[in-house]
């Protein structure tokens, strides 16, 4: 066999999710790691969005590590640039360049039985053995496009949000916006000042909040900077304000009428048009779809080059477009705003497990892991972001630090136990874990607000949202219950295996 580099632990991808497992290992004394990422530099989805007006819809400083935090945003929500800026700054601060492997796209990971180790394949001809793999590939990295007639021979140009083509210039073009997500509605304020024509293509319409964004002031960043328990305080009441607002999201939908009242509201002082009002308000309660945040959105829909199509784009005929209501449009590009691939990751086919299958095939009826965490039949392996972590009024850092408690926990347990071990998570205990998710999932706006979200997978199940607030999700992580798992160790030859061996060397030995 050809001998391979040999870590303790493989982290593939370095968004947030992997820089802070890799932070992590390293406050854990594990330095014997890599980081594998595809892309030429760090960053992940803050890398790949770089899209006109792309911001995070989360107040900046609850969206950093509570380890590395900034006192310097320059902005309430910050813009993608400070982000990634501030995911490079950590690489650095943390000392991790080390151990990053950029160009190395993982395309296939394959558990030994017979040696405890996971063997993982790159696209650049690289093989790496690890004891441990942690996947944080998260799941805003693969672009989904549609399979729409007549796309492949459309003469113009045609991108998705996530792989946005900066060196094509929208001035003056007819250009198609696909989707009313989260991209979307930052992209069509950003571009509509430039294009000749803006045609938005919406499914299904969002509601939209206000967006209270400004600049942080000098003053507040010098506070921040010179007394840092200012800036953890501003932290922890953002926190506070969002884990009061859970229960209802969670436990008291009808309590969410004031909310729509806001969107409402924020609505109506843009939109003075009825018809173009009507095509804009939602039919399903608020928080069952991501509560979107703009300010500037309504009122570029409101500018008299900009058309509302409320049905989905179906078919590309030529430079025509053509919604499902048979509404057309001649348009030199199309920008999918379409999302991601959230229940159904790529790198779910890439993963073979302890019984030859794969970890799209074992989630064949749906994901699901224990805790977030760890999946049945996938020893030493987990995910940061797994299925049933996501939120919908929060910081995804505050899920994402919770679970690398568990995977330091996890890795304690390992040399614990020591010598060669893995520990697998029962199928049982992934089934008990999961029931209780979904239980308490029926009651929540995602399953009883009345509409159809990225949030359900293709059997209508919410694989992907956390039912609780993070201070739970936090308690559920803190440990790994080894009663949960089955502890793996090397499998012993057999007598016959082992007088063969024994024969071997002695005839070695005589040669």
């Amino acid at each position: 066999m050809a001998q391979h580099e040999h870590v303790r632990v493989a982290v593939i991808g370095s968004g947030f999710g992997g820089l802070g497992a890799a932070v992590r290992l390293r406050r854990e004394g594990i330095t014997d790691f890599v980081v594998l990422e595809r892309a030429d530099s760090v960053g992940g989805t803050w890398r790949d969005n770089s899209y006109p007006g792309c911001a995070c819809d989360v107040p900046s400083h609850l969206y950093s590590f509570s380890f590395a935090p900034n006192p310097d945003w320059p902005r309430t929500f910050s813009g993608q640039e400070h982000i990634r800026a501030y995911l490079e700054h950590v690489a650095d601060t943390f000392g991790l360049r080390p151990h990053i492997r950029l160009g190395h796209e993982v395309t296939m990971m394959r558990w030994n039985s017979d040696e405890l180790n996971w063997t993982i394949e790159s696209a650049n001809g690289t093989t790496i053995v690890a004891d441990v793999v942690v996947s944080a590939t998260g799941p805003l990295s693969d672009p989904k496009m549609p399979d729409m007639p007549g796309l492949a021979d459309f003469p113009g140009k045609v991108f998705h949000s996530a792989r946005w083509d900066h060196d094509y210039d929208l001035t003056g073009k007819r250009v198609a916006v696909i989707g009313t997500g989260a991209s979307a509605i930052q992209i069509v304020p950003a571009i509509q000042s430039k294009v000749g024509r803006l045609t938005l293509f919406q499914r299904t319409p969002p509601w939209v909040m206000p967006r209270m964004d400004r600049n942080i002031s000098g003053t507040e960043r010098w506070l921040h900077r010179t007394l840092p328990f200012t800036g953890a305080a501003r932290r922890g009441l953002l926190w506070g304000i969002r884990e009061l607002q859970v229960s209802a999201f969670t436990k008291h939908p009808n309590e969410l009428g004031l909310v729509e009242r806001i969107a409402k509201s924020n609505m109506a002082r843009a939109i003075k048009d009825p018809a173009l009002r009507a095509k804009l308000t939602p039919s399903y309660r608020i928080g069952c779809k991501r509560i979107l945040l703009s300010s500037s959105y309504y009122p570029a829909l409101a500018q008299p080059h900009v058309d509302v199509v409320a049905s989905g784009l179906t078919e590309v005929r030529g430079s025509t477009v053509v919604a499902a209501d048979g509404t057309e449009a001649e348009v030199d590009a199309i920008i999918f705003g379409t999302g991601f691939h959230v229940t159904d990751m790529p790198i779910a086919d890439r993963v073979v497990g302890a019984e030859g299958i794969t970890l799209a095939e074992s989630w064949k009826d749906g994901m699901q892991s224990l805790r977030g965490a760890t999946a049945a039949g996938f020893p030493n392996w987990m995910t940061i972001i797994g299925p049933n972590t996501g939120l919908g009024n929060s910081s995804m850092i505050l899920m994402i630090e919770s679970q690398l408690n568990y995977m330091a926990d996890y890795l304690r347990q390992l040399n614990v136990l020591g010598g060669r071990v893995a520990l697998g998570a029962r199928t049982s205990a992934v089934g008990v874990w999961n029931r209780r998710v979904q239980e308490r999932m029926k009651r929540t706006v995602w399953n009883t607000g009345g509409c159809t979200s990225w949030y359900l997978d293709a059997n209508g199940r919410n694989t992907t949202v956390w039912p609780g607030t993070t201070g739970e999700f936090r308690r559920a992580t803190q440990a790994v219950d080894l009663g949960e798992y089955e502890v793996i160790r090397p499998p012993k030859p057999d007598a016959a295996g082992t007088a063969v061996a024994r024969k071997a060397v002695a005839e070695e030995v005589a040669r």
